[in-house]
């Protein structure tokens, strides 16, 4: 059965996808920025960001009945290059010990203002 999972952003409806879909014993979350969606504001450092990128991600996973030790692929999206050094220790301490499969992709992303976009696939431990 599948399940739609909602963070609350606006632009969710607008663009027309899910914070994150789950199928069966998989749950695909979306491309994250770091937005705090209680505030809709982005903080300045790309370090920050990263951060609200994994609350986020933890929320969607946790209310989809996943955790974070679910994911099995991580995609990091970041606009220079020179940004990982900076989000490779937190990226660290949240995946540290999951060790998921990863991509860190250098690119340009749909507003100026964010840094990095972060997407995860999660596999249910059984």
């Amino acid at each position: 059965m599948r399940r739609l999972i909602s963070s609350g952003s606006p632009f969710e409806r607008t663009a027309g996808y899910s914070r994150a879909v789950v199928q069966g014993d998989w749950c695909f979350v979306s491309g994250t920025t770091g937005y705090d969606y209680a505030t809709m504001k982005m903080p300045d450092s790309v370090e920050e960001q990263t951060r609200n990128c994994l609350s986020t991600i933890r929320k969607a996973l946790e209310e989809a009945g996943f955790s974070l030790a679910d994911a099995v692929r991580c995609h990091y999206y970041v606009t220079d290059a020179s940004f990982a050094d900076t989000v490779f220790p937190v990226l660290g301490e949240a995946f540290g010990e999951i060790r998921p499969a990863a991509t860190m992709i250098v690119c340009d992303l749909i507003r100026p203002e964010m840094l990095i976009e972060i997407e995860v696939t999660a596999l249910r431990q059984r």
